[in-house]
């Protein structure tokens, strides 16, 4: 059991299988089949699954042919953006009904501290009770949901009981509840790393909170110092209702491999013609350019060069990806290129005017 006194009640919302329900929502012939958002062509990707799909193996970011092999009925259907947001915004509002902090993490979920909460309810969990009835009966839409004491395990506990559930972890269950659950559930433990982990022998809560903080440090960095804290339920992040933005992309998936630099530079210069739109249209600089490879054996690259400067204009990010670019030798074709801006300008809010180049209480739960 924590020994802390008072604990923050903090909610996690998570719409289930959002961009397919929405799309089945729409189409009521959908209801029931297995659909895929997104590509079904040579060069398609899946952004998002029904769970009738799900049980054939489909999963978001995986390939259109390789969806189709494993579900030969899966329905493709094209997404639809404005629809999303469209219907995320009617779920925000419902947040906003019980409280000003509220953090999106993106269209489907969301954070919210219900600590002091505008209906003056005691209770998170039949809050999240509440805005989930909300969400049903005004978007028909089901939602799943986490409660506890910070926003780690909160976002931890709305995958236990999905779909349409939640689940709560009260303050005194906190550290069973993290003890007993696998490696492969906890949040920021990635297929690489808990590989890593397994040959260390950590499967679980237990396996990894008896490892020491210099031992998870020195296999595994800065993110074994926050291994070490988040198993004894010490996760202090805020729910912040403005997330500063960390970095900005743009990306291109093509209908045939590249092999030719020159045609790469030509996709390139469109993709930072992007980037200069998105940067101009946020009011933000960055120093750190990112080129994305992805090859045609779906294996991932990335290069980066940090400026001493800010830039947002296309023309220097477009000259720093070159270099990035021949920096190395292609070692295959590839299918797929990106651009990302890191390390912006975007702390309180200002831009550095003479930096910016202008080329541009315990409660119940």
């Amino acid at each position: 059991m924590l020994k802390n006194a008072t604990y923050r009640k903090i909610i996690h919302v998570d719409m289930d299988a959002f961009y397919a329900s929405v799309e089945q929502l729409d189409n009521p012939d959908l209801v029931g089949k297995p659909v895929a958002v997104g590509g079904s062509s040579v060069r398609g990707v899946v952004s998002a699954a029904s769970y009738e799909a799900r049980k054939f193996g489909v999963r978001s970011a995986m390939s259109g042919m390789m969806a189709r092999r494993n579900c030969p009925e899966l329905i493709f259907v094209k997404p639809n953006f404005e629809r999303y947001k469209e219907v995320s915004k009617i779920i925000r509002s419902i947040f906003l009904e019980y409280t000003d902090l509220v953090e999106p993490l993106s269209l489907d979920e969301a954070y919210l501290d219900v600590t002091v909460n505008k209906k003056g309810n005691p209770s998170a969990s039949l809050i999240a009770q509440e805005i989930r009835e909300k969400i049903k009966e005004k978007t028909g839409l089901n939602a799943s949901a986490g409660i506890s004491i910070n926003k780690f395990i909160a976002k931890v506990a709305s995958d236990i009981n999905k779909p349409n559930g939640q689940k709560t972890v009260n303050p005194e269950e906190v550290i069973e509840f993290l003890e007993r659950l696998e490696i492969k559930q906890f949040y920021g433990v990635g297929k690489v790393t808990v590989k890593k982990m397994y040959r260390l022998g950590i499967f679980t809560g237990k396996d990894l909170k008896d490892k020491t903080e210099e031992f998870l440090s020195q296999n595994f960095g800065k993110s074994g110092r926050f291994y070490y804290r988040v198993v004894r339920g010490n996760h202090t992040s805020e729910v912040k209702p403005t997330r500063t933005r960390k970095s900005l992309a743009a990306e291109r998936t093509f209908n045939e491999n590249i092999t030719s630099e020159i045609f790469m530079m030509e996709r390139l210069d469109d993709i930072a013609k992007e980037v200069e739109k998105r940067l101009n249209k946020s009011k933000v600089a960055g120093k750190t350019i990112t080129l994305k490879i992805k090859y045609s054996d779906f294996t991932l690259q990335t290069r980066s060069k940090t400026l001493p400067y800010y830039i947002s204009n296309k023309e220097v990010i477009l000259e720093t990806v070159k270099d990035l670019l021949f920096q190395e030798g292609m070692k295959n074709s590839v299918r797929l290129l990106g651009i990302s801006i890191s390390n912006l300008n975007t702390d309180k809010g200002k831009v550095p005017k003479k930096k910016v180049v202008a080329v541009q209480l315990k409660f119940d739960f």
